[in-house]
């Protein structure tokens, strides 16, 4: 049965538990899905800027080249020769004069022949066919730019290379004076932007987002995790509560069965015992005339009332009666009980130790079946202090739950923790003698009374029973 209901228990919280991981990995996966596509938006959109601003200052380049190296040149020289170390000079001054100030890392500015007529480089200057395509198609009139990273390929894959530069390619045209750059390409000038600075931005911008995403995640994870304890406690829960009623089902199942044979087998006996008991009777009558020494009917007179007494429990218990309700105070019928016990209380040192709140209110019960409830527990309290003590009776009321409670105390050995669980099923008991249904008929009477009965062992030494029974609305 416990296995069973751990499977039942797991495979609707398993489904729980697999959901809420599974939604918390895609988030995350997602999160940081949605952080790469963000850094590569912020990428391209700092790409595209810098090539427009590339492009803004080859303009700007090209129009002071045009004014202050070309037609200055032209005028004095006749023709332009950047190897004439004047010439180059002046074209040197022009070109950092212009971009002062810009992060340009490199520029080189090509002839028409693919060649290289000056650079911030010396070293290359005069090397051909260094161009490629970029080259050709400035050289068509059309500009373009290409990113060149270097690094690890995790490096580049996540926006973090070693090195990261800017290559821009853009026709060198001849100006007309009063309008736009518009003339013949005379050559291609070549600029080179470091883009260090830039990826750097962009990452101080995107640590502060994917820490705030990993926060909210970790948030996130703490919110469901709880979820799901509360999820599986409500689980383990309905679990235990499911198995309790199939306990109790199969138990009132099992009480029933066995409450219908008892009440047959007992009905069947009572006949032939009566007849037994009767003819028993009248023998001894006889057998008082002739041999008054003779106890064999008075044994068997005995044995007859006392098998009649446990015939009378199997059917108090297997099919109990309906209280008759009557104003009834608690008081009186512990009273009764306790003047019945005298000679037992007198026969070894048993003291009644009475505490009795007052005024008691009435409530509505039936006074007999109360009296054999109580009966069976002061019994049970004798017979748990085989050599005597004391028991405490004390009445109460408990005005918040509206109820009459009855506690009866005893001094004697109390119940085994492993057979606490039993003291409730039908013919358990722990004595040479009795049936075992003294308790059973004691719950279905405070039962039938809409009350609770509830044993437990003392601190101390002893049990205690609480009885809790319900005030009638006028009291």
């Amino acid at each position: 049965m416990k296995s069973e209901t751990s499977v039942e228990k797991s495979k609707p919280f398993r489904l729980v538990k697999y959901f809420t991981f599974t939604s918390l990995i895609v988030i995350f996966l997602g999160t940081i899905v949605l952080s790469l596509l963000n850094t590569r938006l912020a990428r391209s959109l700092q790409l595209k800027k810098t090539e427009d601003y590339a492009l803004l200052l080859v303009e700007n380049l090209n129009h002071q080249i045009f004014l202050q190296f070309i037609i200055p040149i032209a005028l004095k020289y006749g023709r332009i020769l950047l190897r004439n170390p004047e010439q180059f000079e002046h074209m040197d001054k022009v070109v950092r004069t212009t971009l002062h100030s810009f992060k340009i890392e490199k520029v080189n500015i090509y002839d028409k022949s693919n060649t290289i007529s000056y650079s911030f480089d010396p070293q290359v200057i005069g090397r051909k066919n260094a161009g490629g395509t970029g080259f050709q198609n400035a050289l068509a009139g059309k500009s373009t730019s290409k990113l060149v990273q270097r690094g690890g390929f995790w490096q580049v894959t996540l926006g973090f290379p070693k090195e990261s530069k800017l290559i821009t390619f853009a026709p060198l045209r001849a100006e007309k004076p009063l309008s736009r750059i518009s003339g013949p390409v005379v050559g291609v000038v070549e600029i080179v932007q470091d883009m260090a600075e830039d990826d750097k931005t962009i990452i101080r911008f995107q640590i502060p987002v994917i820490v705030t995403c990993s926060a909210i995640m970790c948030v996130l994870f703490l919110v469901l995790l709880l979820v799901v304890k509360r999820g599986e406690a409500i689980f383990e829960k309905r679990a235990q509560e499911r198995l309790r009623l199939k306990e109790r089902l199969s138990r009132a199942e099992h009480l029933s069965s066995l409450g219908e044979m008892v009440a047959g087998v007992s009905h069947e006996i009572r006949n032939p015992l009566g007849i037994i008991q009767s003819s028993a009777e009248l023998l001894k009558k006889k057998m008082a005339l002739y041999d008054p020494t003779n106890t064999i009917p008075n044994i068997i007179v005995e044995e007859s009332g006392r098998l009649n007494l446990i015939i009378t429990d199997f059917l108090n218990f297997a099919r109990p009666r309906l209280p008759q309700m009557v104003p009834c105070q608690v008081d009186d019928v512990v009273e009764k009980n306790i003047t019945f016990l005298e000679p037992q209380l007198k026969a070894r040192p048993y003291r009644i130790l009475k505490d009795y709140e007052s005024p008691i209110p009435s409530i509505a019960a039936d006074p007999e079946m109360l009296y054999q409830a109580f009966l069976n527990i002061l019994i049970n309290a004798l017979q748990a202090m085989s050599d005597g003590g004391d028991i405490r009776v004390a009445i109460s009321v408990d005005q918040d739950a509206r109820q009459v409670v009855v506690l009866i105390e005893d001094q004697g050995e109390g119940i085994e923790e492993n057979l606490r669980a039993k003291i409730w099923d039908p013919f358990f008991t722990t004595k040479d003698k009795g049936t075992g249904l003294g308790l059973g008929i004691v719950k279905n009477i405070i039962g039938a009374h809409g009350g609770a009965i509830e044993i437990e062992n003392k601190p101390d030494r002893g049990v205690r029973v609480a009885i809790r029974l319900p005030q009638t609305e006028s009291s």
